[in-house]
């Protein structure tokens, strides 16, 4: 393993975690509103993803079932980003 791939592999790890955390508290967002410092977590998980899941957004709309939205541009990120750091580690 090269010292490039190995540190893109953990801060492309710590990105994936952000993710995660950033679907958790959506969903808890639509279950109820919660204490204020989750709410300022959430800011700062779309805060730290939105600038890599915005343009992916321009391209693949979300796509509306009934009164559901699924946002295809966090899915996509998500499974590029787990590609990516399985490319990165093998290097």
């Amino acid at each position: 393993m090269s010292l490039i791939g190995t540190l893109i592999g953990w801060v492309l790890t710590l990105f994936i975690l952000v993710l995660v955390v950033r679907m958790v508290l959506d969903w808890t967002r639509l279950v109820s509103t919660g204490p204020a410092w989750l709410g300022q977590a959430r800011q700062l998980s779309h805060r730290a993803t939105e600038p890599v899941i915005a343009p992916v957004r321009r391209v693949l709309r979300p796509v509306r079932t009934g009164g559901v939205s699924i946002d295809l541009a966090f899915t996509a990120v998500f499974v590029a980003a787990l590609i990516v750091r399985t490319i990165a580690f093998a290097l």
